[in-house]
């Protein structure tokens, strides 16, 4: 178990955010914080501290009037701390090496290979050979439905048809190097884990997995260790202290070590 920063970036803005809030309409999202320091300046903290494989997400979709001054943002993040972050957010087959060669180790990527609800296998075997397998992370962000979590896209907005399950880790992991998981009902809510979906992550045996979402406590964390079985990697967003929350950065790197 590790734990994994994270940097997400909204109308250019460091911010924590109420995950199932964010809307492309208006550009609107409920904030838990925002910070008056820009991405430069978490890199460097992480970089300092020792820190790899954070996730620095573009939270505005392309297109947007405050696209480019996030997109900015997140390459300044990339430049303060090359070969020691990923990007995700709009990542393409044709704009991933230009992420590459700006400083990210990873390309994290979502809406796609998940398009009009399902799987597309060829765009996955596209990138997967335009970039290489090792330096490709999917994003399988879910929300919970009928019991069951699918994968969402578009910012946690829409969801497809692919239902988490063992199967479909195994048939994804042969394209790429890590899974990142935002469980997007609870993200920024600091309430509790979706303990089913932890459970269901912890009991797969595969490549690394990131979860996100929920955390808002030490009792937190080491529920999500114990049904983790100590295979889930841990991203802490709004009550990290760096955000304004209550969990000290320190304290939460050394109790996931143990």
């Amino acid at each position: 178990m590790e734990f994994r920063p994270c940097i997400d970036i909204h109308n250019g803005k460091v911010k924590q955010i109420v995950g199932g809030s964010l809307r492309d309409q208006g550009d609107e999202a409920r904030e838990n914080f925002v910070s008056k320091q820009d991405a430069a300046f978490y890199a460097r903290f992480y970089r300092e501290s020792g820190m790899r494989g954070g996730h620095v997400i573009l939270l505005n979709k392309e297109g947007s009037e405050h696209y480019e001054a996030t997109r900015e943002q997140a390459l300044l993040a990339l430049q303060a701390w090359p070969g020691g972050l990923q990007v995700g957010g709009g990542i393409r087959t044709d704009n991933a090496e230009a992420y590459l060669e700006a400083g990210a180790s990873h390309v994290i990527v979502t809406s796609y290979v998940f398009r009009d609800g399902k799987i597309d296998w060829e765009r996955l075997r596209e990138l997967t050979r335009a970039i290489g397998r090792e330096r490709l992370v999917l994003d399988l962000s879910c929300r919970r439905k009928d019991d069951a979590y699918y994968i969402v896209t578009d910012r946690w907005q829409r969801f497809t048809d692919v239902m988490l399950s063992p199967a479909v880790f195994d048939n994804l992991a042969a394209y790429c190097a890590e899974f990142l998981i935002h469980a997007a009902d609870v993200e920024g809510l600091s309430r509790g884990i979706e303990r089913p979906l932890v459970k269901m992550l912890g009991d797969w045996e595969g490549i690394p997995v990131t979860y996100a979402g929920g955390i808002g406590t030490y009792e937190d964390l080491r529920e999500l260790k114990e049904l983790g079985r100590g295979r889930l990697n841990v991203t802490v967003g709004s009550a990290l202290d760096l955000f304004g929350g209550p969990l000290n950065y320190k304290e939460i790197v050394k109790f996931v070590a143990q």
